[in-house]
């Protein structure tokens, strides 16, 4: 593998863990602690802006159901506040010192806005991959111009790095219909 294949995997590598982790924040049918781990929770009066995941322990109580433990008990409310405030439509019960989000069923209209949400993401980090593709033939050819690098080398590098992307294409389709099937199921 060459520098510009190593470079070109590592960049798109990036991209797919980025997509991942986008992915996980979208919301399907069940209770996932990714959907809300990355919210920001103004704590103690405002003075603090932290992730939910920093302040709290997130997990699944059912199928259905998310529990929220917050470290310390006086940032409940504000919890509670930042979930509300939320575009995802939760809404948490407060039960003691903890939490309860009862995951609501995505009605079919939903489950459309969500699908159109991932083909969005899906599209844009498609569009990054492609960038990173092109930048990696403009070095190849600059480096061809520049007679550091053969024809037969150019013409094999950019052909190992079309193949190279066609593969991480076909990946993020495997991730765009692993994500669907989750939206549609039932």
């Amino acid at each position: 593998m060459n520098v510009y294949q190593t470079e070109f995997k590592a960049s798109c590598n990036k991209v797919i863990n980025q997509l991942k982790e986008e992915l996980k924040s979208i919301r399907t049918g069940r209770a996932n602690p990714a959907m809300v781990e990355n919210l920001i929770v103004e704590a103690y009066g405002g003075q603090s802006k932290l992730k939910l995941l920093e302040m709290a322990t997130i997990m699944n109580e059912a199928p259905l159901i998310l529990a929220i433990t917050p470290f310390d008990p006086s940032t409940v409310t504000e919890i509670e506040k930042a979930i509300l405030k939320s575009p995802l439509d939760l809404s948490p019960r407060p039960q003691g010192n903890k939490l309860l989000i009862t995951i609501p069923p995505l009605s079919e209209e939903q489950r459309e806005k969500m699908v159109k949400i991932i083909n969005q993401a899906i599209e844009t980090h498609r569009h990054s991959v492609r960038n990173y593709r092109d930048e990696t033939r403009k070095k190849i050819k600059y480096d061809f111009e520049a007679k550091t690098i053969t024809e037969d080398d150019k013409f094999r590098m950019e052909k190992d790095i079309d193949t190279l992307t066609q593969k991480i294409m076909e990946e993020i389709q495997v991730i765009k219909e692993k994500k669907d099937a989750e939206i549609r199921e039932v």
